[in-house]
């Protein structure tokens, strides 16, 4: 398959999670061995709907998910698969980036494909690591907040950019170093080291958001900042809650104005 379009509609359909990674694997390292084309006869994209997903777990409200702490193994578990579908829901939202935006500069498709594949990874580290706690993704409820603003956002890349990876993926960058400590204090040091690169590697992932927000707002002549305001306005205010790790964020490109429109939205 050389259609980078083509290419990622089947990451996006693919059902089962060895799919889903076995797929995504070879799509980026076809992508990064310059055996994927932008067809500019590629059919347009089809209207989003869910992408292939497992059986399991089931889908809940976000309220309907039970509170546990870490001092169990099955409390520690839940967190980690927590985590492990979060990251399994960003490679779809990294391929429906490639397959849903057109006319965009190549770079656009190799941050986003760089992205799904860096997101499959880390899902793979921490369905590992859930089985070496005797668990396996799908054994604990999920909510389906990330592809819902993904559905809400669809109709414009903008707004894409400025909501899903700057807003609902960066609140990884707040919460990851408080967990980090709190499971170093427990001993549990191969969690706390799977946690660590992907809070490394999830900083670039913003920043590409905020790369390509802003590109989308010069090339629309908008500025930046009231756009990014209006826009938390308009989708986001249920969603946001500090307090924000402002040092991950403006290495993500966030602007001191931002920072202070997301702590004033927030409360």
């Amino acid at each position: 398959m050389t259609d980078l379009f083509a290419a990622a509609r089947a990451c996006l359909a693919a059902a089962t999670p060895e799919e889903k990674l076995a797929r995504t694997f070879a799509a980026a390292a076809a992508f990064a061995r310059g055996e994927m084309s932008l067809h500019v006869d590629a059919p347009a994209p089809e209207p989003i709907g869910m992408p292939g997903r497992p059986e399991r777990p089931l889908l809940v409200h976000p309220r309907d998910l039970p509170r546990r702490g870490f001092g169990t193994p099955e409390g520690r578990a839940a967190f980690i698969h927590a985590i492990a579908h979060i990251e399994f829901n960003a490679i779809d939202l990294a391929w429906d980036a490639v397959y849903r935006f057109r006319g965009m500069p190549m770079a656009f498709y190799a941050d986003w494909v760089s992205c799904a594949n860096d997101e499959a990874r880390h899902f793979a580290m921490l369905r590992d690591r859930l089985r070496e706690l005797g668990f396996d993704y799908g054994d604990f409820d999920a909510h389906n907040g990330l592809w819902e603003m993904a559905e809400k956002t669809a109709h414009d890349g903008l707004a894409r950019m400025a909501l899903v990876p700057r807003v609902l993926e960066a609140r990884g960058l707040d919460v990851t170093p408080g967990m980090i400590v709190k499971l170093r204090s427990l001993g549990d040091d191969a969690t706390v080291a799977i946690l660590e690169v992907i809070l490394r590697e999830e900083i670039a992932h913003v920043a590409a958001g905020s790369r390509w927000f802003n590109w989308y707002c010069e090339r629309a002549g908008v500025d930046p900042l009231p756009c990014f305001r209006e826009l938390l306005a308009q989708y986001a205010r249920g969603v946001l809650h500090g307090p924000f790790n402002l040092d991950a964020r403006s290495a993500a490109g966030f602007s001191d104005e931002e920072l202070a429109a997301l702590q004033g939205l927030a409360g």
